[in-house]
C-alpha cells in the first residue's frame, strides 16, 4: 500500500506511528557500518517524531544531540551503562532522587561498579573524591527534595582533572534556569516527564550532550528498549512549544509562594533558591542568573502527620508525585519521592519530619496564597 502524504510540509511535527520503515541502500549501510543507530528503519532505534523531540530538547539544553528515553530513569540508566563497566569508578553526589539513589548505590556495586557518594555542596569532599580517578561524575542541579544547589564549574574541573565524564540531572531546575553543558558539564540528563512536557500526560526522559555520548547512550537504548513511543514524544513536542511562557508564569508564582510561605509561623523552614535565607544564595545569583526555579520544599511545624493534614486541606494543590506541570503539585518525600529509604538514610541527606515537596503550577497567584493560609491555619494546633 502506497502511503499519501501531502505535498507541502505540515505546520505540526507528524505522528510517525510505525513500528518500521521501509530498508534501502542507506539503511543497510548504516546497519553494517553504525550498529543502525544513525537511520530511521525500525522505531525502537530511532523514529523521526521522538528525533523531532530530542532536536527541541538539544537547542533548549545547548547541546550537538540529544536522545529521548522511555523515562527519566531510562535516560539515566542509559548512561551510566553506555560510558561505564563492571570495575569502573563512579563519584556522586549524596543528595539524589529516590530511584537513582537506587540505582547508584545497589544496582550498579552490583554489576561491579564501585560508586561514592559525596555532600553535594561540600567541595573539599568532592576535590578529595576525585583525586584520584574515576570514569563517570554525577550530581542534579538542584537536589530532589533539599534543592541543594551543585557548583558546576567547581565540579567540572575536578571532574575533569579525574578524566571523568561529568553529568548534571538537569530536572529540577532545566535549562529555564541553567545550562550545565555551559559551565563544564559533559551531558545532561532529564526526565522529561517534568517540566519539558509540562502537563503531567508523558513519561518520557532525556540524554543531552556530544553526539559521541548520545550515540553511546542510543546503543545502550537498542538492547536494553527503553525507546519511547511515538505518540508520547508527539505529546511532548507539544508541551515543549510553551515551555518558556509556562516556566516564566510558574517561576513568578513559585518566588510569591516561598516569600509568603516563609512569614508562616506554621513553617519552620522554606527552602527556595530566590530567597534572602537560602544557604546557598551567593552560588545562586552566579549559577542561576536571578532565575530561581518553580520547586519549593519546606519544613511544616508538628512533623509528617501535620504536613499530611496540611497537604489534604489545600484545596488548589494535588496532592500527587511528580513534577513540573501546568498544577500545582505537592507530596511528602518519605512517603513518595524517597519512600525506599530509611528514616535515617533521609536524615542524613536532609528530608527533615515535615518536609513538603512543592512543585508550583501556572494557576493564579492569589488563589494559591490564600488556600495555603486557610490549609496552615486549619491544621494549627
Amino acid at each position: 500500500m502506497k502511503i499519501r502524504a501531502p505535498h507541502t510540509e505540515p505546520l505540526v511535527q507528524p505522528i510517525y506511528q510505525s513500528a518500521t520503515f521501509v530498508l534501502d541502500e542507506r539503511s543497510y549501510r548504516d546497519i553494517a557500518e553504525n550498529h543502525g543507530i544513525g537511520e530511521v528503519w525500525y522505531s525502537r532505534l530511532r523514529n523521526p517524531t521522538v528525533d523531532a523531540a530530542g532536536d527541541v530538547v538539544a537547542s533548549l539544553e545547548g547541546a550537538e544531540d540529544a536522545l529521548i528515553t522511555g523515562s527519566g530513569m531510562g535516560a539515566i540508566s542509559s548512561l551510566v551503562l553506555g560510558l561505564c563497566k563492571a570495575g569502573d569508578r563512579i563519584v556522586a553526589s549524596r543528595e539524589l532522587y529516590g530511584d537513582t539513589h537506587d540505582l547508584f548505590t545497589r544496582w550498579l556495586p552490583g554489576l561491579g561498579m564501585e560508586v561514592e557518594l559525596v555532600p553535594v555542596d561540600d567541595l573539599e569532599r568532592w576535590e578529595r573524591a576525585l583525586s584520584t580517578p574515576a570514569k563517570l561524575v554525577y550530581g542534579e542541579t538542584l537536589s530532589n527534595p533539599q534543592l541543594r544547589l551543585l557548583d558546576i564549574p567547581a565540579v567540572a574541573a575536578f571532574a575533569k582533572a579525574a578524566g571523568a565524564t561529568f553529568a548534571v540531572d538537569n530536572t529540577f531546575a532545566s535549562p529555564a534556569l541553567v545550562r550545565p553543558l555551559e559551565h563544564g558539564a559533559d551531558v545532561v540528563v532529564a526526565s522529561a516527564t517534568k517540566f519539558l512536557n509540562g502537563h503531567s500526560d508523558v513519561v518520557a526522559g532525556a540524554v543531552a550532550g556530544s553526539k559521541s555520548v548520545v550515540d553511546q547512550c542510543r546503543l545502550v537504548v537498542m538492547a536494553f528498549g527503553s525507546c519511547l513511543d511515538p505518540h508520547a514524544a508527539f505529546l511532548l513536542l507539544r508541551g515543549l512549544k510553551t515551555f518558556g511562557i509556562r516556566l516564566d508564569r510558574q517561576m513568578q508564582n513559585a518566588a510569591a509562594l516561598a516569600g509568603i510561605l516563609e512569614t508562616s509561623p506554621d513553617v519552620e523552614r522554606v527552602i527556595y533558591p530566590g530567597l534572602a535565607s537560602y544557604a546557598q544564595a551567593d552560588l545562586a545569583a552566579r549559577l542561576l542568573a536571578h532565575k530561581h526555579g518553580a520547586m519549593i520544599s519546606f519544613v511544616v511545624a508538628g512533623g509528617d502527620e501535620r504536613a499530611g493534614a496540611f497537604m489534604r486541606a489545600a484545596e488548589s494543590a494535588t496532592e500527587a508525585t511528580s513534577l513540573g506541570g501546568v498544577e500545582t503539585l505537592i507530596s511528602a518525600p518519605y512517603n513518595s519521592s524517597h519512600f525506599m529509604l530509611s528514616p535515617d538514610e533521609r536524615a542524613a541527606i536532609g528530608i527533615e519530619p515535615g518536609m513538603l515537596r512543592l512543585s508550583v503550577g501556572t494557576e493564579d497567584i492569589d488563589v494559591l496564597a490564600a488556600d495555603f493560609a486557610a490549609a496552615l491555619a486549619a491544621t494549627s494546633a
